[in-house]
């Protein structure tokens, strides 16, 4: 059973075609070979068991900006998100159940958690016929380790004291035992490109992934062509895909509707009971690690008293924001980024809730009778953020406290309001990540090092139990080093966390899929374009 379940697994992550799936499991005998192929077909779309190639894919997405760079480890809108694992690959992936899988290394080991080596596929070429070598490896991951680096993955990457080709492997040396690096280098801000003079070339886009860049307009469309030498077996079926932005969600959904895309992400919650109604559409809701923040720069006052925060944190009705703006389709969030399903949640603090008397009791103890903030919105940052500015504004002036609204474009948002001096408190979502050490060390580690710490939040003993915690093999210490990290976060961070949102797209009943789609990112894992195909 167990060789059976492997086998569905390689089926899967695209490493073996059906017909060589076929032909192992009968070698495992017949009751065995039906039931796999039964288990196979169940894992597909229900309408749609076979996967085929052809046709050009649209996908119209809500974010894509005039700034996007072509430098992954500046990647952070789902338009620069899903065009990195259409045309990259990575040393790991996440496979649709959640577990890690090789990608570019087909193995992994170490024996001390410090000194890491990853063993290379063969016969992977790039894009440009360049084949696949372990300097790419090296050098794609310096990439973002270099001193004047502004790299997204830089504090993620900072353990590792040294890197090296040996042969067809990459040794990887970190400071502290880490169990979960295998883990980090999944990340969407570290594929693997071509080497060109000892650095990576990411000028053209070139990668070892499904598709091949035709043409880009940042912040309009970006198409591709199916990579004809792609290395993944039952995988990449589309002859073309295009990425259109789409800002404006009714204008996405009116192109879903009439037919001129296929796909489209961040469905409003308000319109998907009605888009149900529509035999020829597939509304598709993941829940995930995904959640909507609300950052305040805890280095600038107000917001560098910790009371103030908490009288903001107990000023936000949660259950109004779930129920008005999520229309339901997701769960509350308790200002800390670790989603109910990972592994290490702290379902033992208390939620915090709506309490206009411990919020007014805050503004008194930090010395204020009533306060006015200012709070940026777009919609930029989610579907409905300015509405959720909105009824947050109500709240809190219950309690004394003014927000004025400063509603700012969508276009440029990421680039010219969050996580700059323009956005001392502003609102916006992140995608979460796999792991606990991931999420926190991205946006809640020491500024100095983790560039999207967007509140500026500096915590000493928060920052000595990350370090402490990745070390540690004993599992019932390390998760009390988890649950005191989110506990810090949850009272004394400088971030609302709201809530956390259900992945919601919608797709032309046109488009099929496996029925298990991966959820530690938004859409599949943020790996359809190698994962759907046409029915």
């Amino acid at each position: 059973m167990n060789d059976l379940k492997n086998l569905e697994r390689e089926l899967r992550a695209g490493r073996i075609s059906r017909r060589e799936f076929m032909k192992a499991t009968s070698a495992l005998g017949l009751a065995a070979a039906a039931g796999g192929a039964a288990g196979i077909s169940a894992a597909l779309s229900p309408a749609h068991a076979m996967p085929k190639r052809g046709g050009r894919f649209v996908f119209g997405m809500g974010h894509g900006s005039t700034t996007d760079s072509r430098d992954p480890g500046t990647f952070e809108n789902d338009f620069t998100i899903g065009s990195s694992f259409t045309l990259y690959n990575f040393l790991t992936e996440i496979g649709t159940d959640g577990q890690l899988i090789g990608e570019l290394a087909e193995s992994w080991d170490s024996k001390d958690g410090k000194r890491w080596v990853f063993e290379l596929r063969k016969g992977v070429e790039f894009h440009n016929g360049k084949s696949l070598s372990a300097r790419d490896v090296v050098d794609s991951i310096n990439h973002h380790l270099g001193e004047d680096s502004a790299s997204a993955a830089k504090p993620l990457l900072t353990a590792i004291t040294g890197i090296r080709a040996d042969g067809n492997a990459v040794v990887i040396d970190i400071e502290q035992a880490n169990a979960d690096f295998p883990f980090i280098v999944s990340d969407y801000h570290i594929p693997i490109m071509p080497s060109k003079n000892g650095k990576p070339d990411y000028s053209q886009s070139i990668g070892t992934g499904p598709y091949m860049e035709v043409s880009y307009e940042p912040g309009v469309r970006r198409n591709f062509k199916r990579n004809p030498n792609y290395w993944k077996a039952g995988r990449a079926h589309f002859d073309e895909i295009q990425l259109i932005t789409i800002a404006d969600v009714s204008a996405r959904t009116s192109a879903l509707t009439t037919g001129e895309i296929h796909s489209m992400d961040r469905v409003e919650p308000k319109t998907a009971r009605l888009l149900k109604r529509n035999q020829d559409i597939e509304i598709i809701e993941l829940e995930g690690t995904a959640h909507y923040t609300i950052p305040m720069i805890v280095t600038q006052s107000p917001f560098d008293n910790n009371d103030v925060r908490l009288a903001l944190k107990y000023a936000l009705n949660r259950e109004a924001m779930l129920q008005t703006v999520l229309k339901g389709y997701g769960y509350l969030g308790n200002d800390h980024p670790i989603g109910r399903g990972q592994r290490y949640y702290n379902g033992d603090l208390p939620q915090r809730a709506y309490d206009p008397e411990r919020a007014k009791f805050h503004l008194k103890k930090a010395g204020y009778s009533s306060l006015t903030v200012p709070l940026k919105a777009a919609d930029a940052a989610f579907a409905g953020a300015v509405d959720a500015a909105v009824l947050y504004k109500e709240d809190a002036a219950k309690v004394g406290i003014t927000i004025n609204i400063e509603r700012v474009p969508s276009d440029g948002y990421w680039s010219n309001v969050w996580n700059t001096d323009n956005c001392q408190w502003c609102y916006c979502y992140w995608s979460g990540r796999p792991v606990e050490d991931q999420m926190f060390s991205t946006a809640y580690a020491d500024p100095a090092v983790a560039e999207w710490n967007d509140a500026e939040w500096n915590h000493a003993e928060f920052n000595k139990l990350l370090t402490a915690a990745r070390s540690e093999l004993n599992e019932t210490k390390r998760r009390e080093m988890y649950y005191e990290m989110q506990r810090i976060v949850s009272d004394e961070g400088g971030t609302v966390v709201p809530v956390f949102n259900s992945y919601l797209n919608a797709n032309s009943k046109k488009v099929a899929h496996e029925a298990q789609m991966a959820s530690n990112w938004d859409k599949d894992g943020q790996r359809w374009a190698e994962r759907w195909w046409f029915a």
